[in-house]
């Protein structure tokens, strides 16, 4: 009998009881997906937008600039700035973090700012760019020389130069215009354009005028001189020295001309 009651407690005890048994696997059937898998991870943090600004910046050569980098991620992981250009100092607050750009002197510039957000990664991009709108464009008033104006025009600190396009306009007619793309200094220029002009009698009194313009891949700066007009006279030098002994000649060959008609003249009325 002691046995006997002995092993009928160890059955009631026992952990592999039907009973308990079932309770087990229907917690574990809770605790797992279809097929026995993983539930999937929430998508709240997954789908989020990354945004730079401003998105453009041009700033002159050596300026410095702002630049702020914000996402909708709740809880970002992580943010980063990859450029070229020399960072300064750096302020956060939530979803945001901004950076600052120091001494910008290419003339162009990509920056690129990533969020990591629930072990995923975006970014977003800004373009900086460098430059100095010419500080004057003047043209010099026309020489006249061998029946040709030479006509001189200069644009002072200016940058870059490679993107410069010098032109000289005759009343609203180009007559030449020149790029300055094979120049790729990176320092601020002066440059001085100089073009001989057929004289044409059409010509005189028309204004001259000369233009700087600045391409930089959509933003276009333009700059221009005072007109100068074409005069009808424009003496130089040398041409005033040949007038001046055309006319002496001309007057020479009069007065010859006037004395021996006189002297014919006065030899006929003496035959009479």
């Amino acid at each position: 009998m002691g046995s006997l009651f002995l092993l009928l407690v160890l059955l009631l005890l026992s952990p592999s009881s039907p009973r308990g048994g079932s309770a087990r696997r229907r917690r574990s059937a809770r605790s797992h997906g279809p097929g026995g898998s993983s539930p999937a991870p929430s998508e709240t943090s997954a789908l989020f937008w990354v945004l730079i600004s401003p998105e453009f910046k041009a700033v002159p050569p050596g300026g410095s600039v702002w630049l702020n980098c914000s996402s909708s991620c709740p809880q970002p992981e992580g943010s980063s700035l990859h450029t070229e250009l020399r960072r300064g100092e750096t302020l956060s607050g939530p979803r945001w973090v901004s950076y600052q750009l120091l001494d910008v002197r290419a003339w162009s510039s990509d920056v690129h700012c990533f969020v990591t957000c629930a072990g995923e990664t975006r970014g977003a991009t800004a373009r900086i760019t460098a430059y100095k709108q010419p500080r004057s464009v003047i043209l010099e008033p026309p020489v006249l020389a061998g029946g040709e104006y030479t006509l001189r025009c200069h644009v002072t600190h200016v940058f870059p130069v490679g993107f410069l396009v010098v032109t000289l306009r005759r009343g609203g007619q180009v007559i030449y215009s020149e790029s300055l793309k094979r120049f790729t200094s990176l320092h601020l220029a002066n440059v001085t354009l100089t073009y001989a002009l057929s004289v044409r009698p059409g010509d005189f009194g028309q204004p001259v005028t000369c233009h700087a313009r600045l391409n930089l891949d959509g933003l276009v700066v333009l700059s221009s001189s005072a007109p100068m007009t074409l005069p009808v006279f424009a003496w130089s030098p040398a041409s005033k020295a040949l007038a001046f002994t055309s006319i002496a000649a001309l007057v020479g060959i009069l007065l010859v001309m006037g004395i021996l008609c006189m002297h014919k003249y006065l030899l006929i009325q003496s035959q009479r």
